[in-house]
């Protein structure tokens, strides 16, 4: 009798696609990765992602993606067109459209490189925080399903709109990883990018209707060295630097346990008060 094949971690179920004709696929939003309208912004731009990434005329790697929101990603399935625009010898540029309806709901263009050893240095330090074994796992939610397939274990920041009294600031800093946990890549860790609530729910301590509008990811590691990550977790430490007339910014980083800052995310998120 044959072994059952293993089944594929709900991340990898959440992004997969499938190729319909050139430069098209089709997937369908995950029910496990729903967010208070749609889907996880993270997972709707992994899948993005995904698309240039198994496309047969990929060179390189990720460098940059950005993705803009343009509406709600409704349940079933969606089409995505990946467009290869510019290949040089050592970089891609692409566009990337996703569509229902006959009308595109997110667009992204990614920046892909072949990259080549150089000197190299890291500007920003790694925030001291306690090891991610020594936190406790923040409970799970049970409105909002995406949080189940997250480790979260907060070093300060925590949103808690119990609290009777706003916060001084927009920081968090946290450890994440999938939950499960699954071996990094560049799926995983484009979505691990936007897993921080919108800092102005953290500055007031309590619900704003908000939502991002535009997200912009630089990759400063390849392959290789997310693959020495493993499925260990990260430290995220996100702030927003003003929040004036309807918008405001994110500034994000993800850091290996090492130290190594392996994302640094900008966004800006539209609020209603």
């Amino acid at each position: 009798m044959n072994a059952a094949a293993p089944q594929l971690h709900a991340f990898d179920q959440a992004i997969s696609l499938r190729a319909t004709a050139p430069n098209q696929f089709t997937g369908s939003t995950s029910e496990a990765y729903l967010n208070m309208v749609g889907p996880f912004g993270g997972v709707t731009a992994a899948t993005l992602l995904n698309a240039a990434l198994q496309h047969p005329e990929v060179i390189g790697e990720p460098v940059s993606l950005t993705v803009n929101f343009a509406g709600p990603v409704g349940p079933g399935e969606f089409e995505i067109e990946a467009v290869p625009l510019r290949t040089n010898r050592s970089t891609q540029h692409w566009l990337l459209l996703q569509r229902q309806d006959g009308q595109v709901v997110t667009s992204a263009s990614a920046f892909f490189a072949t990259r080549r050893e150089t000197w190299s240095e890291q500007q920003i330090a790694c925030p001291e925080a306690p090891a991610a074994a020594s936190l406790a796992a923040l409970p799970l939610r049970a409105d909002r399903k995406w949080f189940g397939n997250y480790d979260f274990r907060y070093v300060s920041g925590l949103f808690d709109p119990t609290q009777a009294e706003e916060s001084s600031d927009t920081e968090s800093l946290l450890w994440a990883r999938d939950n499960p946990p699954r071996p990094l890549d560049f799926a995983s860790l484009t979505a691990l990018g936007d897993i921080f609530a919108p800092r102005i729910f953290h500055r007031r301590q309590r619900f704003t209707p908000a939502g991002t509008v535009s997200m912009t990811h630089y990759f400063h590691a390849d392959q290789a060295q997310l693959a020495r990550v493993g499925n260990r977790h990260l430290l995220g430490q996100a702030r927003a630097t003003r929040m004036h007339n309807n918008y405001a910014d994110q500034i994000a980083h993800l850091w290996a346990d090492d130290g190594t800052l392996l994302l640094t995310s900008t966004q800006v998120v539209y609020f209603k008060e």
